[in-house]
């Protein structure tokens, strides 16, 4: 029988050994000029872990243990082995950079436990899960309604297989990929869990199904997301990825306390769905050459307003984006980095990190260009003005109704008007409204209140030579298989700007009305967002149903604004 004593020798000699590995771990680091690193007392991203199979990894010794941005840091034991090193390689042909550090076998240990997690290789009443990228894929060519979706979760729900649950999540993420959605909505009630699809900007809802699926279904979310199982009275949130087709999706993950469960929110982040060029935005041709040459100017401060959920990043993205060149620096403060955009600096906030200190800060890397993701209080704004009064373009959001707003808004932030004239170069707001589905929409004649409506916003719309000739038709949505039977597919923004000039600067030093200032910009004639949507209308871009669902079209200012 061991003593205490033998044990305590045997504790020591396990502890003698392990330090001796490490020793000889960081003794190769030495010898290859490779970085050594101790993962045993670290936590492992499974984020990065997951991008390399088990088998894989187990088999040619390395472990993906840390993910920053398009960053992956990977231990292996032999940085020179054949093997490891084509695992590597479809690291990287994912898009990312890796790099290489040397670790001990112990270190790989640690690391790989953390495929448990991954993997939920415990057994439940549902059996083993797993949550499959190639299954998501196939799903994605599958998927193309609302109905698809419903069809096969129910399908997998009332199953026995030991794998449905893992089905189920698989089923619920292709259709919300397949179908565009930006949110998936899980929402506990008396009767069962209601799913719903954020589609467009709209909530359509896709089923109802059982509590007991939806537990095992938000255990499972909850360890892709890195969140705690065992609370279930607090709000958390978390992430996790998915790669489809070479292409990273980020899903962010939220989960509050209900009255009968848990409801959980995912936001899917599509790199796809930014990736817009400014002729995508739906901006006529007037706005094009408006914007072109708003954002080549050397300095300046260009503003975008509206709600959450308007488009607002997604514009200044596509700014970004045309202007980039090798020769201009260009940094970004956001809260959070939603989607990440090649050759650009890219900072997010935090609690420790405000906008403010980010901006101080981004102004001592010799930016030429900043965006700052909203301008939220007194510090940002001065702070955003200056930064353009000093040979920066600036551009950012902020919350206002319209594009007037913008500048009684900033004075009442503390910004002299005598200074916000001298930066502020571009307001513009916008909305979204979905686009008609092009093979199922219905033609209707404009009649009635629509059409009073319709006269009253085209009567004196600048550019009324671009119109269409026909002004007495309108379309609908129908719904077919190529929008999923929703008669709309896609988004567009309705637009207005007011550019700074002599008028516009006098009225802001005066502290003028947003009346006074929509007065005052009428020689610019840059159509309201009414009216950009009233030629959406007639073009059969989108429907008057949802130009009024965004846009308040018997506002009394607007309506005297433009007569």
């Amino acid at each position: 029988m061991a003593t205490f004593n033998d044990k305590k020798a045997a504790e020591r000699l396990t502890e003698l050994r392990a330090k001796e590995e490490e020793q000889l771990a960081e003794m190769l680091s030495h010898r290859y000029g490779v970085e050594y690193v101790d993962l045993t007392s670290k936590s492992i991203d499974t984020d990065a872990l997951k991008l390399v199979p088990e088998d894989e990894a187990r088999a040619v010794e390395i472990a993906p243990f840390r993910k920053v941005n398009k960053i992956i840091f990977v231990g292996m034991r032999a940085p020179e082995r054949e093997d490891s090193l084509k695992s590597l390689q479809t690291i990287e042909r994912l898009g990312y950079e890796v790099r290489r550090f040397i670790v001990s076998q112990a270190s790989l240990e640690h690391a790989w436990d953390r495929f448990h997690d991954l993997s939920y290789a415990t057994e439940t009443e549902a059996g083993i899960l797993t949550l499959s990228n190639e299954t998501i894929q196939q799903m994605l060519e599958k998927l193309k309604t609302l109905q698809d979706v419903k069809t096969e979760i129910a399908s997998h729900t009332g199953s026995k297989d030991a794998h449905r649950i893992s089905r189920v999540l698989e089923i619920i993420m292709a259709g919300a990929l397949a179908l565009g959605a930006s949110d998936v909505h899980l929402e506990p009630e008396e009767e069962g869990v209601r799913m719903r699809y954020r589609l467009d900007g709209v909530l359509v809802e896709v089923l109802m199904f059982d509590a007991a699926t939806y537990s095992l279904v938000s255990s499972r979310l909850k360890l892709l997301s890195g969140l705690k199982l065992n609370v279930k009275n607090a709000a958390q949130d978390g992430r996790f990825s998915i790669v489809i087709g070479g292409k990273e999706v980020e899903i962010r993950a939220s989960v509050l306390p209900g009255s009968y469960a848990e409801t959980i929110v995912m936001r899917l982040l599509d790199p796809t769905t930014i990736a817009l060029p400014m002729e995508a935005l739906g901006f006529d041709k007037y706005l094009m050459d408006i914007f072109a040459k708003e954002i080549a100017k050397p300095n300046g401060m260009i503003l975008n307003t509206g709600p959450t959920g308007s488009g607002k990043t997604t514009t200044l993205y596509a700014f970004l984006r045309q202007v980039h060149s090798p020769e201009i620096k260009i940094v970004t403060i956001e809260d959070p980095v939603e989607y990440h955009l090649p050759g650009i600096v890219q900072t997010q906030v935090s609690r420790d990190y405000t906008f403010a200190q980010g901006l101080r800060s981004t102004l001592r890397q010799d930016p030429d260009i900043i965006m700052v993701g909203e301008i939220r209080d007194a510090e940002v704004a001065s702070t955003a003005v200056n930064a353009s009064l000093t040979g920066h373009l600036v551009f950012s959001t902020l919350h206002t109704n319209d594009a007037a707003g913008t500048f009684p808004r900033l004075v009442d932030m503390g910004v002299a008007p005598d200074i916000l004239g001298a930066a502020l170069t571009t307001a513009m707001a916008q909305r979204l409204v979905r686009r008609l589905c092009p093979v199922c929409r219905v033609p209707t004649p404009i009649t009635g209140d629509i059409k009073t409506k319709m006269e009253q916003l085209l009567a004196h719309i600048p550019h009324a030579d671009e119109l269409p000739a026909n002004r007495d038709t309108m379309w609908l949505p129908k719904g077919c298989d190529k929008c999923g039977g929703l008669g709309y597919k896609g988004r567009i923004a309705v637009v207005e700007v007011i550019l700074m000039d002599k008028e516009i600067e006098e009225c802001v030093r005066h502290s003028s009305s947003e009346r006074d200032i929509w007065a005052a910009a009428k020689h610019q004639k840059i159509r309201r967002m009414a009216q950009d949507g009233a030629v959406k209308i007639l073009q059969g871009v989108t429907s008057y149903d949802e130009l009024s669902r965004v846009v308040d079209l018997n506002d009394e200012v607007m309506l005297e604004t433009i007569s």
